[in-house]
């Protein structure tokens, strides 16, 4: 049968660190990348500008709920990425009304060096949270949140794929 399990995994090591360092967006593109067996091993030549977001503290987070439903035989995967952005300013603030009205793909780099690529399938639709807050120690910035439904975890991108899309950041 096609969705058999075909291999188990190893203990891991305890040298893994959580979070995230680097948030790519570029503008939708159906399939942005090639897939073979859950790693991305290129990039679509349509695309021609990557944005790279430099992220950094504990806000910043990629979750991916997969749920399978044996009453509609339909299995999805939501995935959610948060970015958290201090101090506003005009520029950010009208980039992220662009990002908010289409539908930007996205490659999130975690603290291990792992590439996942978001929305390969339909993009994300992203929500903007402007804040101030009102103590010193509040937030002044942008709290950003993507979401995308998709059939499977994300693809991991390979070590040529990292490349050319490192070559695209504008």
């Amino acid at each position: 049968m096609a969705c058999d399990i075909t291999k188990g995994r190893a203990k891991e090591c305890k040298q893994n660190l959580g979070g995230n360092s680097k948030l790519f967006l570029f503008n939708y593109q159906e399939d942005p990348f090639t897939i073979l067996a859950g790693e991305a091993t290129a990039i679509n030549v349509l695309i021609t500008a990557v944005y790279e977001y430099e992220i950094e503290g504990t806000l910043n987070t990629l979750v991916e709920d997969m749920i399978s439903d044996v009453d509609t035989g339909v299995t999805v995967n939501t995935q959610t990425v948060v970015m958290t952005l201090r101090k506003q300013d005009a520029a950010t603030s009208a980039e992220f009304n662009l990002l908010a009205y289409g539908d930007a793909q996205a490659v999130i780099r975690d603290r291990n060096g792992v590439y996942h690529a978001l929305g390969i399938s339909e993009g994300l639709n992203w929500s903007i949270n402007a804040q101030t807050g009102g103590a010193y120690t509040d937030l002044n910035g942008y709290t950003v949140t993507g979401t995308s439904t998709e059939g499977s975890l994300s693809p991991k991108l390979d070590a040529a794929t990292i490349t050319a899309l490192e070559a695209l950041v504008a």
